[in-house]
């Protein structure tokens, strides 16, 4: 039962990846291993679950319906052996995408608790700055700030992060500070990974509302890059607070026209609609929820 499991796991995985190679690594096994085990379950299910040429491993007619069927019966023994154990232990692996920075300052340090509470539960960090796609990854939860572009997704948020606009001491010391937001035209911006090198913000401030328009004349495609550029001088960066804490803490970085506020970017807990959210997905978003509270608004 276990192998017939195992290989179903397999197959999960080879056809959200497309690919033998590919799945096979992440599940400890050689490239011929996944083609001979996958070879064994088509033989046994009576019909071919893949198209095999050179360049993609894609799915039959055959096999996209057993991929829905099958991956709806993991789904349902997950839960089955989570209600069965009648505690709150949670086992088996969690796949968690999210961007660099926010693993880095804010999930790993808290996570450390969690993982205690919950020794039988192993947890992959897929930590990148580009939003990766959940279903190809096999993510089980993706942690993602802003906007959401997926509706056939479903969320959870988990609070919203302060916007704020900053630069360190030496670059403000070079320049005339700003005083108002039309003061930032002459300014140099910093543009995260997030798009291209033109942003639009509105500020408000007693009632007053004004929107600006920056271009930006340096590009970095890792959110901790930005960061580290804002800190090196090289000009004013608008982040979430969760960003550059640390940084504002230590005086590197200082706050740009903290008396006009920006709005709070919301965080979001993703989950694939493929197939059912996992118990240990929904105990990671509720612990992680609860603990970002204080410093979310």
């Amino acid at each position: 039962m276990n192998d017939k499991l195992s290989t179903l796991r397999l197959f999960v995985r080879v056809a959200h990846t497309s690919s033998f190679t590919k799945a096979g690594r992440e599940l400890g096994l050689s490239q011929p291993s996944t083609s001979r085990r996958i070879s064994e379950l088509e033989e046994e299910v009576g019909a071919a679950l893949f198209v095999r040429s050179t360049r993609a491993v894609t799915l039959t007619e055959a096999g996209a319906d057993y991929l829905t069927r099958v991956e709806a019966i993991l789904s349902a023994l997950d839960e089955a052996d989570h209600a069965a154990r009648g505690t709150a232990e949670l086992r088996g692996h969690l796949r968690v995408a999210l961007s660099t920075s926010f693993g880095v300052r804010e999930v790993i340090p808290r996570i450390g608790r969690f993982m205690s509470a919950h020794p039988a539960l192993h947890i992959d960090l897929l930590m990148e700055d580009d939003r990766q796609d959940l279903i190809v990854e096999g993510v089980d939860v993706a942690f993602r700030f802003g906007q959401l572009k997926d509706s056939n997704a479903t969320s959870t948020m988990l609070g919203r992060c302060p916007r704020l606009l900053v630069a360190s001491p030496g670059y403000l010391a070079n320049t005339r500070a700003p005083v108002e937001p039309s003061d930032l035209a002459a300014h140099t911006f910093i543009i995260g990974p997030s798009g291209a090198g033109v942003r639009e913000w509105t500020f408000e401030k007693s009632g007053r509302r004004i929107v600006f328009r920056g271009e930006g004349r340096l590009t970095i495609s890792l959110n901790e890059g930005k960061t580290a550029a804002a800190v090196a001088g090289l000009g004013i960066l608008t982040t979430g607070s969760w960003g550059c804490c640390a940084e504002l803490s230590d005086g590197r970085l200082v706050p740009v026209l903290p008396d006009w506020k920006l709005k709070p970017i919301e965080v979001n807990a993703v989950f694939p609609a493929a197939r059912a959210t996992r118990p240990a997905a929904r105990a990671l978003v509720a612990y992680l929820a609860d603990e970002l509270k204080p410093i979310s608004v």
